[in-house]
């Protein structure tokens, strides 16, 4: 079985040595009280909770998958249910939400933080409260008050969850091909008919409720994505003070037979007249459900930083036990039979691939996390609007980014084990089933590409990339000088460089011919999610650098991780720059009959 502790020391150093959290949350007066003390609190009682309660339940979760009953109730595995007993006891679920609707008011960071953790530890069992913090979310914003007092205290304490229901079988991403139906009744009510697919944790035993937002149409709506509404439609119809009455009018047709993450219960959900109620204006449910899908983008970021965190550390343990062989340059351990496999240059490769991922993937999600928490306090116009910027820029970033690595980094950790890698108990080959899953829902990465280049870079004509392009700048200028940072800033000038070259001539090609863009994003995701890395670790080697040695010797394997980063990863983007250069003609001219 495999183990998991979280990597306390290094989240120590990502928040209070890089991000400086503390300094820049009291900034803002509600945070005033949330000092270095309470934050490392809190993340020693979620590594117990992850490592004695949770990571005990993964393998089992995998093994026995979920069940749907004949009545169409879903029964999750063995402890699932308990977990989230404990989980909802402590307090977790409130950790940062609304203090109006019994939350306890904590910045985003912090539920960050606690999200890497249950990741690690359980993917599957981590999608449904994860869910029921987006489903928060979009209430709270776009909720009436109505609405907000029936669901919101229940969502943030954990008595409810709740999912999103967006997909059909015919219509994948393209959402504007829905054609689930919503008929007006009485009393601001409307009956919900329809089947949506892949839906996460769609029905379940954890809560005494499920509070579906649906994306429906209405009967004089337009076509295509302008005519979508979204619906709040409980599974348990209540009275207007929350308590339970009868059963709606849905359930959960049959489960998904999936290739990972058995443990979530990934639902087809046949609606059947079922009553719900309109959440924000009609024909606009897309950008109301944004705020879900957003956060859920970086909430599926955060799972594949947990897997590929948790499986470096089984892989580094692996390789310090496992013998075989003996070192290139000789014999290393003369006691032993044959040297442990962690002396082979290429088994080290692996490793430090895995958490290079991992590190990097840590800094970039906590600095957008703290970024989402001065966006909800910030006062000052321009500043919000900077922030809005770089937040919506890096979003696709994170989730495709850091999802492609986390699959690669999963497969290093099962070679890493060799055969022993693709054998159930050891556990290896589950986490590379459940990191592929992240790759392709709440859009696929191409999708996340696309949006990316397309929109985000192209559709402002580079405005939002210049902005974080200035933020590099900046660092360079200032550390540039500096002798000992040379090996870190000259790899990060360069790549800097070679992106503003690369986006000039894809927004130029892009002009003529807009297939230059889609066979061009992928790839120049990758590049963009490299000089992200870069200026990341470049900032990670600066305070390492600042640091004197230490009796755990963390500085000195930080500056090593980073200098294996810039040597052997960031090198890719050479191929990936020619990739994007290489246009559509090769990809569009052969005839499809041909294929």
């Amino acid at each position: 079985m495999p183990s998991y502790n979280a990597p306390i020391r290094d989240m120590h150093f990502v928040l209070h040595e890089m991000l400086h959290v503390t300094d820049e949350l009291k900034k803002f007066q509600v945070y005033e009280d949330v000092d270095k003390e309470v934050i490392n609190q809190i993340i020693e009682e979620a590594n117990k909770f992850a490592t004695e309660i949770l990571q005990p339940t993964n393998q089992v979760g995998d093994q026995e998958g979920c069940t749907r009953n004949l009545d169409g109730s879903v029964t999750t595995p063995k402890g699932f249910k308990e977990a989230y007993s404990t989980y909802v006891e402590a307090g977790w679920p409130t950790l940062s939400c609304d203090t109006a609707y019994g939350g306890q008011g904590l910045p985003q960071i912090i539920n960050t933080v606690l999200f890497e953790m249950l990741n690690s530890a359980n993917q599957a069992w981590t999608m449904y409260p994860g869910l029921s913090h987006g489903a928060y979310e979009c209430l709270h914003q776009h909720g009436t008050p109505e609405q907000k007092k029936l669901y919101l205290e229940k969502l943030v304490s954990g008595q409810w969850t709740g999912t999103m229901c967006l997909t059909e079988p015919h219509c994948g991403t393209d959402l504007g091909l829905l054609k689930t139906k919503a008929e007006p009744l009485e009393n601001q009510e409307y009956k919900i008919t329809g089947t949506k697919i892949f839906i996460s944790s769609g029905e379940h035993d954890l809560a005494e409720n499920i509070i579906h937002l649906v994306l429906a149409r209405l009967p004089d709506a337009p076509l295509g994505t302008k005519g979508v509404s979204l619906f709040v439609v409980p599974k348990f119809l209540t009275n207007s003070d929350g308590a339970l009455l009868t059963k709606n009018q849905l359930e959960c047709g049959s489960l998904e037979h999936k290739m990972g993450i058995h443990g979530n219960a990934t639902c087809v959900m046949n609606f059947d007249g079922a009553v719900g109620t309109l959440l924000g204006e009609p024909n606009k449910g897309l950008q109301a459900m944004f705020i879900m899908m957003n956060a859920a983008r970086l909430g599926v970021g955060m799972q594949s930083l947990g897997l590929t965190e948790v499986a470096y550390q089984n892989s580094v343990k692996y390789a310090k036990d496992r013998l075989q062989m003996r070192s290139i340059k000789g014999t290393h351990s003369p006691t032993l039979n044959a040297d442990p496999i962690i002396v082979h240059p290429d088994v080290r490769r692996m490793l430090l691939t895995q958490r290079a991922y991992a590190e990097g993937a840590r800094a970039f999600t906590y600095w957008i996390a703290l970024m989402i928490d001065q966006l909800a306090q910030e006062e000052d116009l321009q500043r919000k609007e900077e922030l809005e910027g770089l937040i919506a820029l890096l979003t696709p970033i994170i989730k495709a980014f850091i999802t492609d690595n986390g699959f690669l980094a999963t497969n290093e950790g099962l070679q890493v084990f060799g055969g022993h890698g693709y054998i159930a108990e050891w556990g290896m080959e589950q986490f590379v089933r459940d990191a592929r899953i992240n790759m392709i829902y709440e859009g696929t990465n191409t999708i996340q590409s696309l949006d990316l280049l397309g929109r985000k870079v192209l559709g402002d004509m580079g405005a939002k990339l210049r902005q974080f392009g200035d933020i590099v700048k900046d660092f360079i200028e200032a550390e540039g000088v500096k002798k000992e940072m040379s090996e870190f800033i000259d790899p990060l000038s360069d790549i800097a460089v070679k992106v503003e070259k690369l986006t000039m001539e894809l927004g130029m090609k892009g002009m003529m011919d807009q297939e230059e863009i889609g066979a061009a994003a992928v790839p120049y995701l990758r590049v963009i999610g490299h000089l992200v890395y870069s200026y990341l670790f470049a900032r990670m080697a600066r305070v390492a650098l600042n640091n004197p040695a230490s009796d755990d010797r963390f500085y000195e394997a930080k500056l090593c991780v980073a200098r294996f980063y810039f040597a052997k990863l960031l090198p890719e983007t050479a191929t990936l720059i020619r990739s994007a250069r290489a246009g559509s003609k090769t990809l569009m001219t052969m005839d499809e009959a041909l294929f």
